[in-house]
């Protein structure tokens, strides 16, 4: 059986599918000739990760297709309903890249509460002529010590970024609709582990308590955050966002970073993506990253490796 991975997939996910005897193709396929494709190639698996879309033309039209593996958490671009209903099996690897999301996030909260995405723009151009300049400019830092993340959403992904937190000694609180309390374990060098429970609160308690915000949530239809949930924050509140794009108001946040409600952003995903606002991209109190959350060798391991076995259990 064949199996085409539209948008890459590891090595080692690649082996572990040779050797129990399916054939694994990594050509990317544009997204109006993968019907064909498909079809011509009679294609079993299909595996994407953010770029290839699975809807309705596919699930009708592809009659070999048996599973549809999503290389990641959400399945926002997958008719996941749609295909389980035509016999179609639908599959992803929901903790396998949440340890690299996480760490991230910390890299934009550590990068803007030191500025370092702005210092890095800067430096190459003016660091030789308007040295003391830019030493006054970014001087003002903050310590993550002791502060509060509030966490909108505390699923798998959302648990390891407060594992991050705790670690570097913040204040956790945490507003998710579907979860009550969760327990947070770290586990140490030498083998010790301490354990901590989080209990999640209001939305509102969140907005008004934190010092920074991460998101961890699916697509939705209607912002998480927009101008009123901002309204809420802190003044110099910071928000970092590597869940998906469109639950946050980027007009809004934009706005607020003008007028110094916010101190910053950070952004892995966008609502325009590919192609982000050019306010967005511009703006220097904005940290971001072109949708790298998952893009670690380690995770993409991971990923593949998952896939495989899910794919291997189910077909033979």
């Amino acid at each position: 059986m064949k199996v085409l991975a539209n948008d890459g997939v590891s090595q080692s996910g690649i082996e572990a599918l040779e050797k129990k005897g399916f054939e694994v193709l990594t050509t990317t396929v544009a997204q109006d000739q993968l019907v064909n494709y498909i079809n011509e190639n009679e294609i079993s698996v299909l595996l994407v990760r953010s770029a290839t879309k699975v809807r309705t033309d596919i699930i009708d039209n592809c009659p070999s297709l048996k599973i549809i593996g999503r290389g990641g958490v959400g399945m926002d671009n997958i008719d996941v309903a749609y295909a389980r209903e035509k016999g179609l099996h639908v599959i992803n690897t929901p903790a396998a890249s949440s340890g690299s999301v996480a760490e991230l996030v910390f890299a934009h909260l550590y990068g803007s509460v030191r500025f370092l995405h702005d210092s890095n723009r800067n430096m190459p151009l003016e660091g030789d002529s308007k040295f003391k300049n830019l030493k006054k400019a970014y001087g003002g830092g903050i310590e993550l010590r002791g502060k509060t993340l509030g966490v909108i959403g505390i699923g798998r992904i959302g648990q390891a970024t407060a594992k991050i937190a705790i670690g570097v000694g913040m204040n956790v609180i945490a507003y998710d609709p579907f979860i009550e309390e969760v327990e947070i374990p770290l586990e140490f060098f030498d083998g010790q582990s301490l354990t901590f429970k989080i209990k999640t609160v209001s939305k509102e308690e969140v907005l008004k308590n934190s010092d920074f915000f991460t998101l961890h949530v699916p697509a939705q239809k209607e912002y998480v955050i927009g101008a009123p949930e901002i309204e809420q924050m802190k003044d110099g509140a910071g928000i970092i966002n590597a869940a998906r794009g469109g639950v946050i108001d980027e007009v809004a946040l934009v706005e607020a970073l003008e007028k110094g409600k916010l101190g910053f952003a950070g952004l892995d995903v966008f609502e325009n993506e590919p192609s982000p606002a050019i306010k967005v991209l511009m703006n220097n109190k904005i940290s971001l990253t072109p949708h790298i959350g998952a893009a670690t060798g380690e995770a993409q391991d991971r990923i593949g490796q998952e896939l495989a076995e899910q794919i291997i259990n189910i077909l033979n």
